[in-house]
């Protein structure tokens, strides 16, 4: 009998992995489960361009329906696993479904972030991870509407740029210093800061939302420090938690995500696990990473496939992520949490620049506004783990390729 791949998450990861079971010439049976309704699609879009209307939904879809029964993959939107079976190799689904597998990979990528905060559940508060979340956005959408964004990460600071764009007063509550802070520092942080305030973000930063109010949907906003903001909506962005709870309860280790090694494989044989629910090994790095970039849905996918078909090789590919605000293109690539030094090329005030995230003589990150070519030469620099010379690293007139060479 053919094998049966199972895969759960019928998003980017999930369906780049079905789309290079077969690329691979697996002839088995691929099935690909999906909670949400929809065809699996790309999530970049929904705080960018299909949140203000310039493209439609098809066009950030991973594949058109057609593909996957040309392709005989048997595609299952709208149900949910309520538990995995990893001694006999079999899912439960909603509806007492039952669905066996040879090979499981756990695509299910991550929920929002909720905090318990007083008046989460009013009418015209959002938070934003689904397409459906993204609509309900939009329709809040009008020049001169009052809008409140909670936190200043990459999706709070991306849909505050789309809100401002579609001509909506935006103010923003960030309890860090800048927005982006934890990942880009102080410095790199507050330019973004300034690129929100100069397109009319009113940014309160080193304050929280202690309540939302209203009577049956959100009409006011109170901070810990006591400012009261009255809006017509709220977007909360406080990032995403790893969706695990499909291997609570079975060997698979768990640990900020589900632990794999550099062949996306768990500890349980005949398990996998890709995209941002997945802290994998980075034999680069030398340590496990969990990631939550469209690149490495995509790549991590691809790369779990072929170890579920044992064609694994480990995946080692440099993580590397934009970001759209405004006319400005911001480009990150590498993995950091801390550094020693950061190497500054270009400026600052110009917002022209690529900043190097260093511990020792090596780069671990990169970030770059509106210097996306520089990005691309970075990547060799940190995947080769080049020692670097950091005068010539800050010197515009010297060729990064050069220093890959070197």
């Amino acid at each position: 009998m053919r094998p049966t791949f199972v895969i759960v998450g019928a998003n980017l990861a999930g369906a780049s992995a079905a789309i290079t079971l077969r690329d691979e010439g697996f002839d088995g049976q691929i099935v690909l489960i999906g909670a949400e309704p929809d065809l699996p699609y790309e999530r970049p879009p929904l705080s960018k361009a299909y949140l203000r209307g310039e493209v439609p939904f098809e066009k950030t879809l991973v594949r058109p329906a057609d593909f996957y029964r040309e392709h005989n993959i048997d595609l299952r939107l709208g149900v949910r696993v309520s538990k995995v079976d990893v001694v006999v190799r079999r899912l439960e689904c909603t509806g007492d479904e039952r669905v066996p597998y040879d090979a499981l990979l756990i695509a299910t990528g991550g929920r929002n972030r909720r905090l318990p905060i007083p008046g989460f559940d009013l009418d015209g508060v959002y938070d934003l991870r689904t397409r459906h979340h993204a609509d309900r956005i939009r329709a809040e959408m009008a020049p001169g509407r009052r809008a409140v964004i909670v936190g200043m990460g990459f999706i709070g600071s991306e849909v505050a740029a789309s809100l401002r764009t579609a001509g909506v007063d935006v103010v923003a509550i960030e309890p860090a210093k800048t927005p982006l802070l934890r990942v880009l520092g102080e410095e790199i942080g507050g330019v973004v800061g300034r690129l929100h305030r100069d397109h009319g973000v009113r940014a309160i930063f080193g304050d929280t939302v202690v309540r939302f109010e209203g009577a049956g949907r959100v009409e006011r906003v109170l901070t810990k420090s006591g400012t009261q903001i009255d809006c017509d909506f709220a977007v909360v962005g406080l990032g995403i938690e790893p969706a695990t709870e499909v291997v609570a309860g079975t060997a698979v280790r768990v640990d900020n995500g589900i632990l794999v090694d550099e062949l996306c494989r768990t500890n349980v044989d005949g398990v996998f696990a890709a995209g941002d629910v997945a802290n994998h090994f980075h034999p680069v790095f030398g340590r496990h990473l969990r990631v939550e970039h469209w690149q490495n849905a995509l790549k991590q996918g691809a790369a779990a496939a072929r170890s579920m078909m044992g064609k694994g090789q480990p995946y080692d590919e440099i993580h590397w992520f934009w970001s759209d605000q405004y006319d400005a293109n911001l480009q990150y690539a590498g993995f950091h949490t801390k550094w020693d030094q950061l190497i500054l090329r270009g400026s600052l005030d110009r917002r022209d620049f690529v900043a190097f995230y260093l511990n020792g003589p090596r780069i671990d990150a990169a970030v770059a506004l509106n210097r996306p070519k520089d990005i691309r030469l970075v990547i060799p620099l940190i995947k080769r783990r080049v020692v670097v010379d950091l005068e010539n690293l800050r010197d515009p007139n010297v060729d990064l390729r050069k220093l890959a060479t070197a």
